[in-house]
């Protein structure tokens, strides 16, 4: 074996759409050397489009449907940085690459403040106890006063902060940030590409340097800031953030490349290397020699040259190698793979090995669901991988009997991958398309098309609430079964389904059947 591999710092990127998600994971990757030049997120006129946004459905829309996993080294550690769906129509995505990172960096758009899918997302890494790093973006614009977007972080997403950076003046008057840790001012230059910020000893903010940068009015300000800063938030220590309740806190402006290089130092600096999971059976520690991984996303026509199909294994203990048989616990047979897979989005290259905290790609011909173990030999069922009730429904209509093998071949992958839910209705067998959001019909019809060369129509139906129900009493089961055979249907994993028109219906058959339990999530 080689050398002592480097540290896995292997975090995820959360944010509200629009936040400046994205962007900030395009100088991400160029600060840390992994790319040359930042794409756009919205590309015109053949210009660059985003690394992270390789759908081609992604790049016509402008939105992020589907996680996109990036690698890179920086300043001696091993980068593993995960961009999440920003949208809310596409959180079953995020939520399942949360179960997979150590830590998350939160972006909020100081303009806007706390919006509703960064108080969602904050909630799940705050009930996974996730350390989080927040960056404040878009201080070039007019916005919120510090103060009052800090105050809304700790108010709406119980969330202590501690900035590490102060920001000098915004919008116009935007000047730049003084680093509280090392007593510096980092200029702010809305022209600059990927040069060096220009940086002030501001271990004297009266010293002539700083009084000549910065105007007397905002240098008075930043004073009165700082001494406010010192005596209302706490110091960052590394246990209040790996704990997951204090957040460090900078200031930036991506789109102009300012504080995002500062940004990643931060998280090299603070966020953990790969931690422990939980499964049924124990607690899995980075360190032991045992491999063991899970699956957490699974994703076809990954490449449309080759079609072909990908799961994401995030290793969690032991060194993954090529060639080297291994265990899938839930099905019980073995697995052996010549071209375990690192990523750039996208693109893909062959790797030997892989450590915890990593995450790499191995081909599947359908062996793999979201959720299963990979081991040397031992049975583990890894906790907390999510599946959501669906909140919309269509029928779903194959337009080219034809074309009747692509059809079903692609409502099991993109099934499988997570991007809908499909139902197969007990009494009439129709089949339904579950989602969280309009926008994965959206999806689905356009995958369809451009990577299975099918076709299908959406038609409505009377259902607009489902869960998944089961009974330890047979004879409560049987009576509620045959009572509703016409709003039972079976998932792709033959669980049986409760299908029910509106909310108020469904609580009521809830009150009616106590015997039976309805959930709203399923693991695995």
């Amino acid at each position: 074996m080689s050398s002592t591999p480097l540290p896995r710092l292997t975090f995820a990127i959360i944010s509200h759409p629009d936040a400046g998600k994205t962007t900030i994971t395009e100088k991400l990757l160029l600060f840390g050397g992994a790319i040359q030049a930042a794409g756009l997120v919205k590309s015109k006129h053949g210009g660059r489009s985003t690394v992270s946004d390789f759908m081609e459905i992604e790049r016509q829309r402008g939105v992020s449907i589907s996680t996109s996993v990036m690698g890179f080294e920086f300043l001696n550690r091993k980068i593993n940085l995960l961009d999440t769906p920003g949208h809310a129509d596409f959180s079953e995505d995020t939520y399942r690459t949360l179960t997979a990172v150590d830590s998350a960096l939160m972006v909020i758009d100081s303009v806007k403040g706390v919006e509703e899918r960064t108080r969602k997302l904050c909630e799940i890494c705050r009930m996974r106890r996730t350390p989080i790093i927040t960056f404040l973006n878009k201080l070039d614009r007019e916005g919120k006063d510090p103060f009052e977007v800090l105050d809304e972080v700790e108010r709406e997403l119980n969330l202590t902060v501690s900035p590490l950076s102060w920001p000098i003046g915004q919008g116009k008057e935007f000047k730049g940030v003084y680093d509280l840790t090392e007593e510096k001012i980092f200029l702010f230059d809305a022209h600059a590409t990927t040069e060096d910020a220009t940086i002030l000893d501001a271990t004297n903010l009266d010293s002539d340097s700083v009084k000549e940068s910065i105007d007397e009015h905002l240098l008075r300000k930043l004073k009165d800031d700082l001494e406010m800063v010192r005596g209302v938030y706490p110091s960052i220590t590394e246990e209040s953030y790996l704990s997951g309740n204090v957040s460090p806190v900078l200031f930036g402006s991506a789109l102009n490349n300012f504080g995002v290089r500062e940004l990643l130092a931060a998280l090299v600096r603070y966020a953990p290397s790969a931690g422990f999971f939980e499964t049924e059976q124990r607690l899995i520690h980075p360190d032991e020699a045992s491999f063991s991984g899970f699956i957490f996303k699974i994703h076809a026509n990954l490449d449309p040259k080759h079609r072909d199909r990908i799961a994401f294994l995030r290793i969690c203990s032991g060194v993954f190698e090529k060639n080297k048989i291994y265990t899938h616990p839930r099905s019980g047979k073995t697995y052996r793979t010549a071209t375990p897979l690192a990523f750039m989005a996208q693109n893909r290259e062959a790797t030997d090995r892989a450590y915890p905290g990593d995450i790499i790609g191995l081909h599947d011909t359908g062996l793999f669901r979201i959720g299963d173990a990979l081991t040397e030999g031992e049975v583990l069922d890894f906790k907390g991988i999510p599946a959501f009730s669906p909140q919309l429904f269509r029928r779903i209509i194959n337009k080219d009997p034809l074309k009747s093998k692509q059809f079903n071949r692609a409502l099991t992958e993109l099934s499988e991958e997570g991007v809908i839910q499909v139902f197969t209705t007990y009494y009439t067998k129709e089949r339904l398309i579950g989602a969280v959001g309009v926008l994965q019909f959206d999806v689905t019809q356009f995958r369809l098309t451009s990577e299975y060369g099918a076709s299908c129509a959406f038609e409505s139906v009377d259902f607009n609430i489902a869960c998944w129900v089961s009974s330890q009493d047979k004879q409560a089961w049987d009576k509620f079964f045959g009572f509703y055979e016409n709003k039972i249907a079976l998932d792709s994993k033959d669980r049986y389904v409760f299908l029910a028109a509106n909310r108020w219906l469904l609580e009521r058959t809830i009150e009616e059947h106590p015997k039976i339990t309805f959930s709203f999530t399923s693991e695995g």
